[in-house]
């Protein structure tokens, strides 16, 4: 393995939030992007954030999530953009099991230099 390689490696287990904007999945370099969502419909009060913050992290993705006044939920992910695009249609069309999702809103994904977070929170 190349030694700078295995460093990125190093940092991407102990700093995720510090790397740069080319992270490793399986030995090749993807570029990190984020993406923000709004999510309309019954998503409040069936757990959408939880099983939301389950589904980013079985990804890998960063971000957060969070009740609006509105009656939505919303949020970002960040992460390569496979992994994003994933999380776009389980968003659009899965959700919770009790959420009836009646529209979804997207930004399109956006280069970032590094994650600007480490992990997947629910905002409350």
């Amino acid at each position: 393995m190349n030694s700078k390689l295995k460093e990125k490696e190093e940092v991407r287990r102990d700093q995720p939030s510090k790397l740069s904007s080319e992270t490793l999945n399986k030995g090749k370099v993807k570029k990190l992007y984020s993406m923000m969502f709004e999510i309309y419909g019954r998503v409040q009060g069936v757990y959408f954030r939880k099983h939301t913050q389950i589904k980013a992290k079985e990804l890998g993705l960063y971000g957060w999530c969070m009740n609006t006044k509105d009656g939505t939920v919303k949020g970002i992910v960040e992460g390569p953009v496979d992994l994003i695009s994933e999380m776009r249609i389980w968003l659009q069309h899965k959700g919770s099991p009790r959420s009836i999702i009646e529209k979804a809103v997207f930004t399109s994904n956006e280069p970032i230099s590094a994650y600007n977070f480490n992990k997947f929170t629910i905002k409350r």
